[in-house]
C-alpha cells in the first residue's frame, strides 16, 4: 500500500511540474499581458483589422514602394501623424480604393482574373518610392510593320 501511495505521489508531482512550463507558454489572452496593442489612429484601414492583416498590409506597402516603416512612421509612435508621407499614403489608399470600387468594378472582361481588375500601390510604384514616368515607345515609321512583326492571321 505504501509503495502504491509513493508512486501515486511521484506521478502527481511529475504531472504538476511538467504542466507548469506548458501553462507559462500559453498564448496571451486578447488584451492580456503580452498581447499586441490595438492599432491607433487608423483613418483609412478598417479599425477592426487584425494585427496579422495589418502587418501583411504594411509589408505590402514596403514592397510596393521599396521603402521601410520609417518612411511613413515615427519609430516608437506609429500612430503619430508627424510625417507628411503618412497623409500622402492615406490619400493614395483612398484613390486606389475609389478606382477599384467605382471604376474597375465595372470592367467586364471575360478572360480577366479578379486581381487583374484592381490597382494597388505596386501598379504605379513598381517597387519605387516615386513612380517612374511612362514613356511610350516610338511609333514605327509609316509603312513599317509594327514592333513584333506583321499581325498574324
Amino acid at each position: 500500500m505504501q509503495t502504491r501511495l509513493f508512486f501515486t505521489g511521484i506521478f502527481s508531482a511529475v504531472l504538476v511540474f511538467t504542466a507548469l512550463p506548458l501553462h507559462a507558454q500559453a498564448p496571451a489572452a486578447p488584451g492580456g499581458p503580452g498581447a499586441m496593442p490595438s492599432p491607433k489612429n487608423l483613418q483609412v484601414l478598417p479599425k477592426d483589422i487584425s494585427h496579422q492583416d495589418l502587418i501583411k498590409t504594411m509589408r505590402g506597402f514596403t514592397g510596393a514602394l521599396g521603402v521601410h516603416c520609417t518612411f511613413c512612421h515615427t519609430m516608437g509612435d506609429f500612430a503619430s501623424d508627424a510625417k507628411p508621407e503618412k497623409q500622402i499614403a492615406r490619400t493614395m489608399l483612398r484613390m486606389t480604393q475609389e478606382i477599384n470600387e467605382k471604376y474597375l468594378s465595372q470592367v467586364n472582361v471575360a478572360d480577366a482574373q479578379p486581381e487583374q481588375k484592381q490597382v494597388s500601390c505596386g501598379t504605379c510604384h513598381g517597387g519605387h518610392e516615386i513612380p517612374a514616368a511612362f514613356v511610350p515607345p516610338p511609333e514605327p515609321a509609316r509603312g513599317a510593320p509594327p514592333a513584333g512583326g506583321p499581325p498574324k492571321a
